[in-house]
């Protein structure tokens, strides 16, 4: 059972009806959940407001409802009121209290901006891991506790689930927690309740603009600096061209990263690195730290995400040995994952699913000269076909050779979505071809591949199926390469 008066000490609200002086056997936020004695957050969402199911949880046996507006409930009801300014935030204190503020035994290192979160979470997990310390991880990909691979929904969980996951961690022996910090899970208040040892800011380009995400680039930005305002210490990419307006108004003390002179860890000496199947790059730190590094992923943003974790581990006192052996070793699922399938070209997966990340990631592998640079993709389903047009532009673009194929088509006709992509195509000189079944299309590249390519299966990265009319059937590229190979 849960005190209500321990539960809300750190809120700020007003008694509507009944008392304070009361006892809750669960803290619910999902109305389908609801269980007699429940405290239930009306928490506003997309698709459907808890406050409207005030009347209903009530009759299911709810006990207290936590609001920010007026409910309507039966006047017989024996039920206490809580009025709050803002529902969400009160349920981020109410799930830290309930589980007994785990995060104040952990140390919590959130990374945001728009690119390299995921990647920097792994890298800095591995890190740390080999230093001696026993850390979780919430993200895009999943959250990890100890053994445990928790697939994920949100980049940021709910707060409730943030705090579920802290728990698990303590229990399982973690001392650090490492996790994404998106702007929505900002701007929702889901990492409100307890204080991050370490705010991470990557890099920062307009994305997440529009209907049930921001209303504007300065949006964005803002809600990404809220992170500033709840660390003890921000460790900030100085090369990028907004970090002074995302770090406004930030309360804590700053260290920074880039390749620029003044950056506290300073990446200089870049290198590429060609093997056969594999791509990378070596530099040397200075500053805070002086380290020769070398990572097995390609290009100029694979440095930041590994400035990103050694300025991270430095704070932990990782050794440099630690930091060199973790970061030639470490290897992110579907973040240019390298498979190797022959020792003449370089094959690779991707997440990027949008112009931008595909932007980046084919300009980044032209500089290690391939013969020819081979960009495999689609794109998803009821998306927006503006995205379809522009990532078509990109790769006839940047691209030599481009595999229009199919993505995850939901509710739509694949060969409408390669459509949409060919009107991008069309505004380039980009020579093409169209193989709408994606096993079939990798199937091309790999046979078809020459001395010296790079081959890029752009899009699904991580993910392990596809989605067609509602259903979601299996489908990694991994296994899809291996029976390939297999079949040949």
């Amino acid at each position: 059972m849960f005190q209500c008066k321990e539960l809300m000490a750190r809120i700020t609200y007003r008694v509507i009806r009944g008392s304070e002086d009361v006892e809750v056997s669960d803290v619910i936020y999902d109305s389908r959940k609801v269980v007699p004695g429940c405290m239930f957050i009306c928490v506003p969402g997309a698709n459907f407001d808890g406050h409207d199911a005030a009347a209903d949880v009530v009759e299911k046996g709810a006990k207290v409802l936590i609001t920010s507006k007026e409910v309507t409930v039966p006047s017989e009801a024996d039920v206490t009121i809580f009025q709050v300014e803002d529902s969400r935030y009160a349920m981020a204190h109410i799930a830290a209290a309930s589980h007994g503020h785990p995060a104040d035994r952990l140390k919590v290192i959130g990374i945001t901006g728009t690119k390299g979160k995921t990647t920097s979470t792994y890298l800095v997990k591995s890190i740390l891991e080999h230093a001696g310390h026993k850390v979780g991880l919430i993200g895009t990909i999943e959250a990890i506790i100890g053994e445990e691979h928790i697939p994920a929904h949100n980049t940021t969980p709910e707060s409730y689930v943030i705090q579920e996951y802290f728990k698990k961690m303590l229990d399982a022996g973690c001392d650090i927690c490492v996790m994404e910090v998106s702007s929505q899970g900002l701007m929702m208040h889901r990492t409100q309740g307890f204080t991050f040892e370490l705010g991470i800011f990557t890099n920062m380009e307009p994305d997440h603009i529009g209907p049930n995400e921001h209303a504007s680039f300065e949006e964005y930005m803002a809600c990404k600096g809220l992170l500033f305002q709840q660390c003890r210490k921000g460790i900030v990419n100085i090369d990028d061209a907004h970090w002074e307006t995302v770090l406004k108004g930030h309360t804590c003390e700053l260290v920074t990263y880039g390749l620029k002179e003044q950056a506290d860890f300073c990446a200089e000496h870049l290198t590429l690195v060609k093997k056969p199947g594999e791509l990378g790059v070596k530099f040397h730190v200075k500053g805070q730290v002086e380290l020769d590094v070398e990572v097995p992923t390609p290009g100029r943003f694979s440095v930041y995400n590994a400035l990103t974790a050694i300025a991270i581990c430095a704070h932990f006192g990782a050794s440099k040995e630690d930091m060199r052996t973790a970061l030639l070793k470490a290897h992110v699922k579907g973040r240019i994952e390298m498979v190797k399938v022959s020792d003449d070209f370089t094959l690779m997966i991707d997440y990027a699913h949008n112009a931008m990340a595909l932007k980046s990631l084919l300009t980044t592998l032209k500089e290690y000269e391939p013969h020819r640079l081979i960009c495999l993709f689609g794109c998803g389903g009821n998306r927006s076909k503006l995205r379809r047009y522009e990532m078509g532009e990109v790769s006839g673009n940047l691209a030599d050779f481009t595999i229009i194929t199919s993505d995850n088509p939901r509710f739509e006709e694949p060969l409408d979505i390669i459509a949409d992509i060919k009107v991008g195509m069309a505004k380039t000189s980009g020579k093409f071809v169209e193989i709408p079944d994606r096993k079939e299309a990798i199937r091309y590249a790999i046979e078809h591949g020459e001395p010296g390519d790079i081959i890029v299966l752009a899009g699904k990265g991580h993910e392990d199926y596809q989605e067609i009319k509602g259903v979601q059937y299996p489908m990694d590229e991994r296994v899809l390469i291996r029976e390939i190979l297999e079949e040949r």
